[in-house]
């Protein structure tokens, strides 16, 4: 089955709320067996909406329509997808005295227009709303499959999980779901991993393999469809294995979770603290180590020191290093190395990690953008300084220079 997400609403076209009905939506298809070629945004404008169902229609078996449902002249979704299927409008009543009780238990006089959150286009079936007003509908109009769901996540979410998926399966019989596995990697970028596994993802049929990026880190996802659990390790175990034998090194996690959290797994299994001693990155480390749960556990704390005044005062760090002529300077491998070592040495951590450079947009101390050090200190072996020249605006070198110090730790403790 394939399907089209109808997203309606004005606010969507304008950037004033983001789409995530769409991301869940689209997730939750996959789960059922639905493959989702089309996503469609459109706005509280009968004639555009009427020209999406035409071209949906056209293209694929179910459309799932989110927004229009609600009580103001805007919302059209009922109205223009009723006129579309030649169908009248009627009141759900059950729906209606749901509606006229709220109302009524509040103390709150009910305008006419919140009629029309209880309207259902004829022949279709209702979709009880749990934590709102405006009641779904599920047709089945000349082999193509309407479900119109809430705008607002709160019940559009709820709607999806309970009388939307059981009106879908019902209509669809059974269907193989789809399973996905994804595998996360660091210290390669997007398109060297590709590279390299450039004939795996030419030659995919099933399962299929599909690469993205975030800053720092890329994702491969393995997917196929099968009837069980069982039946899909099987077939992705095989792709996986493929990729081990290609990039395994930088593979870190074979589940969806950020590197600062593996890092801590690691830290956590291994009875080791960390702390963190930041310049160039302005407390980014620290933020999203911290937003590992139970993170408090392995991250003893850091220190944010922007200035040489703050590296003297705090690290211990001699001026002589930091400034004046023939100084290594504040951007410099010595500087990082130093700064990891006092940070492990204060905080009685088993690793300090340092970060010094230069994110932008200026130069900094006659060095370049993107320019970062990366310290390593751990305890009983010598201290290792990474060189990066980063690419990119201020807070994407940010982001990467911190990525990249947590793969250095990563590496670290794989070592051990």
């Amino acid at each position: 089955m394939k399907a089209e997400i109808i997203a309606v609403g004005t606010e969507l076209l304008l950037g004033q709320i983001v789409n995530t009905n769409a991301q869940y939506l689209s997730q939750k298809l996959a789960e059922l067996g639905v493959d989702v070629y089309f996503q469609t945004v459109v706005g509280d404008n009968s004639a555009r909406l009427r020209q999406a169902i035409e071209i949906g229609r056209s293209r694929a078996d179910l459309l799932v329509f989110t927004g229009g449902l609600g009580p103001t002249q805007d919302d059209l979704t009922k109205d223009v997808l009723a006129d579309y299927l030649n169908r009248e409008l009627s009141i759900h009543e059950p729906s209606m005295s749901a509606i006229e009780q709220m109302f009524s238990s509040r103390g709150i006089h009910m305008v006419e227009s919140n009629r029309r959150q209880a309207l259902m286009i004829d022949g279709g079936v209702p979709l009880e709303n749990t934590t709102g007003l405006a009641v779904g509908n599920g047709l089945s109009v000349d082999g193509t499959l309407y479900l119109l769901l809430p705008g607002p996540p709160r019940e559009m979410k709820p709607m999806m999980e309970d009388a939307g998926e059981r009106w879908l399966r019902s209509m669809m019989g059974e269907a193989n779901p789809l399973y996905s596995r994804i595998l996360k990697f660091a210290g390669i970028g997007e398109s060297n991993l590709e590279a390299k596994l450039l004939d795996l993802i030419d030659g995919q049929l099933d399962p299929t393999i599909a690469p993205y990026a975030k800053e720092g880190e890329v994702s491969i996802r393995v997917s196929t469809k099968a009837s069980s659990s069982i039946e899909a390790d099987l077939k992705i175990d095989k792709s996986v294995q493929q990729i081990k034998e290609r990039v395994g090194e930088y593979l870190y996690a074979e589940q969806d979770i950020p590197l600062e959290e593996e890092v801590i797994h690691l830290l956590r299994a291994s009875r080791r603290k960390l702390a963190s001693a930041e310049s160039i990155s302005g407390g980014l480390l620290a933020e999203l180590i911290t937003n590992v749960p139970g993170s408090s556990g392995e991250y003893v704390g850091g220190v944010v020191t922007y200035t040489n005044i703050m590296k003297h005062h705090l690290l211990s760090i001699p001026m002589t290093q930091l400034e004046g002529e023939g100084a290594p300077g504040a951007i410099s491998d010595s500087t990082a190395a130093l700064m990891a070592e006092r940070v492990r040495e204060l905080s009685d951590a088993d690793f300090g990690v340092s970060l010094t450079g230069v994110a932008g947009p200026a130069q900094s101390e006659g060095k370049p953008v993107g320019l970062v050090y990366v310290g390593i200190a751990e305890r009983g072996k010598p201290t290792a300084v990474h060189t990066l020249n980063l690419s990119g605006g201020r807070g994407m070198i940010r982001m990467r220079a911190v990525k990249s110090a947590l793969y250095r730790l990563w590496l670290a403790l794989q070592a051990r």
